[in-house]
């Protein structure tokens, strides 16, 4: 019974080509998303490109996933460049090409039809990240309704990014411990990609509203809950639930777009030199900026 469901379960889930293939395809293939990516952004961009190329290849007229061959990737990626920028495309080319490697090593395929296949040239020195001055982040912030739970949750949100320089993944997956305090200042705990863990003094603004946020709504007293959270359904309160990156975008575009940034897209970054981006090497005073890179997805 339990192989019935498993087969009906991969059949529903995979593309046709992989389908087609066999149950042991279908659970490589998920194998490949479940066991070998941990990052759950990574994860989602990967299988939305291994799921537009397979696709496509079925449409195409690919036979079955043994026939994929470099042909397919390659034309594939020149239909991608007249669309996508370079760096997308070069992100799409690397999920083929390691989707495909799993496989071959499951012994699904015998070769990896992405592995000769080249992507496009892309070299960039300098951001193109509009920087806010000092001025215009304040304004920002001061224009934020705190008389709500909501407006100090959104305040303390884009604090924490300005000042801080954090990824609005890492800043949504801190907890209330995770803004602690230490030799009577408040520090904050960041959680980056690859396992990294960051701890940092806070600017004095942004401890100000940390404390607002942490005190006003009581959830100072859950230490092992999110730090920012959703707002309950018609109750005006914090759930216990932790805020989605698209509900953080779509905060932060209001905000600012009420604010006076039309070119605001609603992704925070800071477009300073790496060395600077460090939190053991920057300052207290970063100047908060808006990406539309990797920010917030």
């Amino acid at each position: 019974m339990s192989r019935l469901v498993l087969s009906s379960s991969i059949t529903a889930h995979v593309p046709v080509l992989v389908s087609h293939a066999g149950e042991r395809a279908g659970v490589r293939f998920l194998e490949f998303f479940t066991a070998n990516i941990r990052n759950p952004n990574t994860r989602r961009a990967y299988a939305r490109a291994a799921d537009e190329f397979l696709t496509w290849c079925a449409e195409f007229g690919v036979p079955n996933l043994a026939a994929v061959a470099p042909l397919h990737v390659s034309t594939w990626v020149e239909l991608q460049m007249q669309k996508l920028a370079a760096p997308s495309v070069k992100q799409r080319l690397a999920a083929i090409r390691h989707l495909f490697d799993w496989l071959v090593v499951g012994q699904v395929v015998p070769h990896n039809p992405a592995a000769s296949v080249r992507g496009p040239s892309h070299t960039s020195r300098t951001g193109k990240t509009p920087v806010l001055d000092p001025s215009e982040a304040r304004r920002l912030l001061d224009s934020i309704d705190v008389s709500t739970p909501a407006g100090l949750r959104d305040r303390a949100l884009i604090a924490l990014m300005v000042f801080s320089f954090a990824r609005i993944g890492a800043a949504l997956g801190m907890k209330v411990e995770d803004a602690y305090t230490q030799n009577r200042r408040l520090w904050v705990r960041l959680r980056e990609k690859g396992g990294k863990q960051h701890a940092m003094p806070c600017h004095h603004s942004l401890e100000e509203y940390l404390h607002a946020y942490l005190v006003e709504t009581g959830i100072n007293s859950d230490p092992k809950g999110p730090l920012f959270r959703t707002i309950g359904r018609g109750t005006g309160k914090l759930s216990t639930h932790a805020l989605p990156q698209s509900n953080a975008h779509a905060m932060v575009r209001r905000r600012a777009q009420a604010n006076w940034q039309p070119h605001v897209s609603g992704h925070w970054n800071h477009s300073v030199p790496k060395e600077r981006r460090h939190p053991g090497k920057r300052g207290s005073h970063g100047q908060p900026c808006v990406n539309s890179n990797n920010t917030i997805v």
